[in-house]
């Protein structure tokens, strides 16, 4: 692996990491009305463990397409280089790719819609 691919894949992990860490933050404490106006409101450690679990699902969805991208990325590169006219069909691939980081993001949301 080249270095400038190892690098790109380490500030997007990063990224993908402190997003989660930001949405943690922000969903941390459960929302007031969710508290006051339920029945029976959801104790603070199912909260929790949602929130960490919408965390994960959406930095490793982010890491993994992240490196997706990079690998497939770097092929149809090599392969529009020899051939132009495969262009259209290696798009595709690279879009494929990136859908990893929407199904983390589309359980995410889940997740928190299940918790509130």
């Amino acid at each position: 692996m080249s270095q400038g691919l190892k690098l790109s894949l380490a500030f997007t992990a990063l990224a993908a990491l402190l997003a989660g860490g930001t949405t943690a933050l922000f969903l941390a404490i459960p929302p007031a009305a969710a508290q006051t106006a339920a029945a029976s409101p959801i104790p603070p450690e199912i909260w929790q463990w949602g929130v960490i679990g919408a965390v994960a699902a959406t930095a490793i969805s982010s890491v993994a397409a992240a490196y997706a991208v990079a690998k497939t990325g770097s092929a149809a590169i090599g392969a529009i280089a020899e051939k132009p006219e495969l262009f259209g069909r290696l798009v595709i691939y690279v879009g494929l790719a990136e859908g990893i980081a929407i199904y983390g993001l589309i359980v995410s949301i889940l997740i928190i819609n299940r918790l509130a």
